[in-house]
């Protein structure tokens, strides 16, 4: 592996990470620095969303407690990249919460930006 696809993948991994303590967190901030401008979000209802209407949706904050990332997979592909992974969480009834998510990011001038998201829940 070279050092530069080493450096990506440690700085995916951890963009990776805040972009689901964000979601918990309601850090409306992080995701205006990350995301870029023609962001699109598939909500797991099947809705497909624009970054205004994603930053304001995250502003409201979530309705499941302890979100965590795991089984996580980092596809590089050149400056494009595709993160899959399982999440776990509790539901507002307490009950445990379970689903998966893609979010592709994409190396621009600027750094890492995420370009376009995919939720789904079991």
């Amino acid at each position: 592996m070279t050092d530069d696809k080493a450096r990506h993948l440690a700085t995916l991994q951890q963009l990776n990470h805040h972009y689901v303590r964000s979601v918990a967190e309601a850090d409306v901030g992080w995701f205006d620095r990350h995301l870029s401008e023609d962001f699109h979000n598939t909500n797991p209802d099947g809705g497909l969303i624009e970054r205004a209407a994603f930053l304001v949706q995250i502003g409201r904050g979530s309705a499941v407690k302890d979100l965590r990332e795991h089984d996580v997979k980092i596809r590089l592909l050149g400056d494009f990249a595709i993160i899959h992974a399982r999440t776990s969480y509790t539901k507002p009834d307490g009950s445990p919460g379970a689903g998966w998510y893609t979010d592709d990011w994409q190396l621009r001038p600027e750094g890492w930006r995420c370009v376009s998201a995919h939720v789904s829940r079991l």
